[in-house]
């Protein structure tokens, strides 16, 4: 029964008007997180087994490579966001390149400049003085939108071609009434919830470690955790999506990525549990940076999680359709 009406959508899965440019956006974003991760994970668990050069106190060197690393991963954003577009026949890339460049540092800015602003009415040491701030416009303005505006010139002209595994009808069909746990936020709920339990117990250490006074060393565990995270998220993602294609619902592409990325949404609400049950924090000053900073960190992951979901279901679908013999 899966196969007959997978083989009766056939031409449905593969709509380049369905994605638009926001996807795209969000989708680069999200790989440029995956790349920060990983370089950052990368750098750290080595250094700090080796050399000891990120020790737990010195966590100034810790800050500083995620700010050049942010700014060194711009090219990757622009180059992929610039690529998919212009491969699904997209006009305006050079709008989609600045959005894309917005769409992660955007809401970092405005949590970072409220976050100031109460460090500073409440004069404490937590409040960057104006020469840092300026350093870190100036790594922005110079490192980060020159290398996304190169990499989406490279993306741009980049020579390759979507190839849809099947061609697509015009008119698209209609989709089925569907049961209740085959909706998007029922899928978003158990896609997230299998990713989050798996790392539960590592977000339990880091969050006392940044937010406790424990010291958090096992780097490596920590990026073994890291790619079990990303493995679990591609291959539930897939598996929803399989369900979903033999459901006779085409509509697979947003809701890819938002099963991926809803892991971010666990994240953030066991944040709000940590804060009341497992730390001492109180305050209007606390409160707004614990909340504010893991907002920032659960919107990335949540970008991240999502790009990993998206292009495993994109994978996942070209390779089925193009085994699919029609008879």
């Amino acid at each position: 029964m899966i196969s007959l009406s997978m083989h009766m959508m056939r031409n449905q899965r593969i709509r380049r008007r369905r994605l638009g440019g926001r996807a795209f956006m969000v989708m680069s974003s999200g790989i440029r997180s995956i790349s920060l991760c990983l370089q950052q994970l990368l750098v750290v668990a080595p250094s700090s087994f080796l050399f000891g050069v990120f020790y737990p106190y010195n966590r100034g060197a810790l800050l500083t490579a995620l700010v050049v690393i942010y700014a060194l991963t711009s090219g990757i954003a622009g180059y992929t966001a610039a690529s998919f577009y212009c491969q699904l026949e997209g006009t305006n890339w050079v709008r989609n390149l600045l959005l894309t460049g917005s769409l992660l540092c955007g809401p970092l800015f405005v949590t970072f400049c409220f976050l100031n602003t109460v460090a500073v009415a409440y004069k404490v040491t937590a409040a960057l003085p104006f020469g840092t701030i300026v350093v870190i416009f100036l790594i922005w303005a110079l490192f980060s939108t020159p290398l996304l505006v190169l990499g989406g010139i490279a993306g741009k002209d980049s020579k390759a071609e979507f190839q849809a595994p099947c061609r697509t009808t015009k008119c698209p069909r209609d989709i089925p009434p569907l049961p209740w746990y085959r909706k998007t936020l029922h899928q978003m709920a158990m896609a997230g919830l299998l990713p989050f339990s798996a790392i539960y117990i590592e977000i339990y250490y880091l969050f006392a470690s940044v937010w406790g006074h424990r010291i958090y060393t096992t780097y490596v565990i920590l990026f073994i955790v890291f790619i079990i995270l990303l493995i679990i998220t591609a291959f539930i993602t897939v598996a929803l999506i399989y369900f979903q294609l033999a459901a006779e619902d085409h509509g697979w592409w947003w809701r890819s990525f938002l099963c991926g990325g809803s892991t971010g949404l666990f994240m953030y609400a066991y944040c709000f549990y940590f804060y009341s049950a497992q730390s001492d924090m109180s305050g209007l000053m606390q409160t707004s940076f614990f909340f504010g900073y893991m907002a920032c960190i659960c919107y990335g992951f949540f970008l991240m999680l999502g790009a990993i979901g998206f292009c495993a279901s994109l994978f996942f679908v070209c390779h089925i359709y193009r085994s699919i013999k029609c008879e």
